[in-house]
């Protein structure tokens, strides 16, 4: 019997093929496709092959491959890549690896020990955890693609995924684990490797793709049925209502704990919360709860006795349930007692927002990770499409969609890194991030910032506006000037009419393993898809978008983006304008659209 239950354990496949693997006493290759391999070192001659948090299958086909022996030397080439191992640990001198191009000539060489200056300089980057208290831009980790040379991936220091559904420490914590991946620029190539390795992007819910309504701010149960029949009289269409975190009681008794986490509605707003529940249902709209779980279950919970006896907790004295994401009994009742209840009213999926740190007593376990990995498998075990909130917790997060990017500050700055910031993370294959849209907090309020935000959002994974409890930050379109609210009225009526594009490219995500919103360069090699504008980017297989992201120019009140078109003929999706690629624009735009361009023969 394993450590959790059987319905929590994640399946992986994760031996590989004994064809495919060049082993010696302290060395261990294996060669996953021909531009894929893995390369271990261990000192004591003992290799990993369970699962990981990051990997969970290594039973790829065995590409064809040689291997010779020569005065010491050990190679193994494919028709892509050639690796050469002159044996002892692994150095700059002792193991490198060539490309090979498509003309059987050597395209690049990567040195090991020489990756970090490899991909400081050459790597495409990827991602970061949060965009939280970042005005602008922030530091994005490396990804698996490359213009200039191979890439890895570090799997050295991840914990194990054992076959009971459990994490583990590693045996030996030193060995070295990393995957080199040789694409090149084939990007499409290395992101099937990468998922094959790591895991699908499994499908979302349809709902997903349409408008969500989301605000921190202290509703009624009234007001917020109000406000959403308003919504209908002017008739913009939302399929998701996200409560942020005043759905619990927050003004609670010191001993108790901050506020910030909570497990039982607020009578006082919602006096009937099944009845608003039943109320957001027949509107055809999903809901989410804000938690933050870090403080544990204090004794106020509707749900605390019963919490605190299945853990063996003194009720009498009041102690609080202490939140233990590595104790598998904690996790279990967590789910059981403290969450189902709730989704059987109707909650239909869960923000999982602040957590406790970075740290576990599980050495190297991440808390943020744990909680999306068994919050996403909860919710596979109730017959439904998964679907978690949460932010990025590294390589591998996209099995747990879907990203939440954190507490957005208001201003041009941000909206100009957001574009590229999404497109970018499609390097980790990491699709389907949702932003604060129109931001959050801070900065400053613009009308014309507003509605610029809106129309990306649209053309974004996930169109979920936000606010904070500022009478002049709410992202009601009425709230704006005439001209604005009339825009993004339009354009959330628009993010409905494109659902079922949206959900095409969703199953396509899926099956093959291109995410809805990539880099240009991914279906352009030319430097000018690399150079001409870093936040343009293909919107599925059809569009390419290229959002305003500046302040009009004064006189003209045109916004402009600078925008690469590749080769053939692409039409404005908006007003049907012919443009004839292989070239850079200047495209100029008044405040009613943005440059989105369709090619000639899409769908």
């Amino acid at each position: 019997m394993g450590r959790i239950s059987e319905k929590y354990r994640y399946k992986t496949t994760p031996k590989s093929k004994s064809e495919a693997i060049v082993s010696g006493e302290n060395y261990r290759f294996t060669v996953l496709t021909d531009r894929l391999m893995r390369l271990e070192y261990s000192k004591d001659g003992k290799f990993e092959n369970r699962a990981t948090q990051t990997v969970v299958n290594r039973d790829f086909d065995v590409p064809k491959f040689s291997v010779t022996e020569k005065n010491g030397s050990l190679k193994i080439r494919t028709e892509r890549m050639e690796l050469t191992y002159h044996g002892g640990e692994f150095s700059k001198n002792s193991l490198l690896a060539r490309c090979v191009g498509d003309n059987g000539k050597t395209a690049f060489v990567w040195y090991y020990d020489d990756y970090e200056y490899s991909d400081k300089h050459f790597n495409l980057k990827s991602t970061a955890r949060t965009l939280d208290a970042v005005n602008g831009e922030c530091e994005l980790e490396n990804g698996i693609m490359s213009r200039e040379t191979m890439t890895i991936l570090d799997d050295s220091k991840s914990l194990i995924l054992a076959d009971d559904g459990w994490i583990d420490v590693r045996d030996n914590d030193d060995n070295i684990d990393i995957y080199l991946f040789a694409y090149c620029e084939d990007y499409i190539g290395a992101l099937n490797a990468f998922y094959t390795l790591t895991g699908r992007t499994p499908m979302i819910p349809r709902f997903a793709l349409g408008n969500w309504w989301s605000r921190y701010y202290k509703y009624t149960q009234d007001e917020y049925k109000e406000l959403m029949l308003k919504f209908d009289r002017y008739g913009i269409p939302f399929s998701v209502a996200v409560m942020d975190m005043d759905w619990h009681y927050t003004d609670i008794e010191p001993k108790y704990g901050s506020g910030w986490t909570g497990f039982s509605w607020d009578k006082e707003l919602f006096p009937n919360h099944k009845e608003f529940l039943d109320f957001l249902h027949d509107r055809n709209m999903e809901v989410t709860l804000n938690l933050h779980p870090a403080e544990g279950i204090a004794a106020h919970e509707d749900r605390y006795k019963e919490m605190a006896q299945a853990m063996g907790v003194d009720t009498d004295n009041e102690e609080t349930v202490a939140f233990d994401i590595a104790d598998p009994e904690f996790i279990e009742n967590y789910f059981k007692i403290l969450l189902k209840p709730m989704e059987d009213e109707g909650v239909s999926f869960w923000w999982m927002d602040w957590q406790q740190g970075n740290t576990t007593k599980i050495p190297g376990l991440d808390p943020l990770w744990m909680l999306n990995h068994f919050h996403y498998i909860d919710m596979c075990g109730q017959n439904k499409r998964a679907m978690i909130f949460s932010r990025y917790s590294g390589a591998g997060s996209h099995r747990y969609p879907i990203g939440f990017s954190g507490d957005t500050i208001t201003t041009w700055n941000s909206l100009d890194f957001q574009p590229y910031f999404t497109a970018n993370a499609s390097n980790i294959g990491y699709g389907w991030w949702s932003h604060d849209i129109g931001g959050h907090m801070f900065g400053y309020r613009d009308d014309e910032l507003v509605t610029r935000w809106v129309q990306y959002g649209v053309f974004s994974p996930i169109m979920r506006l936000h606010s904070m409890n500022n009478d002049f930050m709410s992202k009601e379109p009425w709230n704006y000037n005439k001209i604005s609210e009339t825009v993004m009225i339009d354009f959330l009526r628009l993010r409905h009419k494109l659902i079922p594009y949206l959900y095409t490219m969703n199953y396509r995500a899926y099956k093959d393993s291109i995410p809805l919103v990539t880099p240009l360069y991914y279906i352009d090699k030319s430097y000018e898809a690399y150079t001409c504008n870093r936040n343009e980017y293909c919107f599925g297989s059809e569009m390419i978008v290229s959002p305003i992201t500046s302040k009009a120019d004064s006189i003209t009140q045109m916004g402009c983006a600078e925008t690469y078109i590749p080769d053939g003929t692409w039409f404005d999706f908006f007003n049907g304008r012919q443009y004839n690629g292989g070239q850079c624009y200047n495209i100029y735009r008044d405040i009613y659209t943005i440059p989105v361009l369709v090619k000639a023969g899409g769908i």
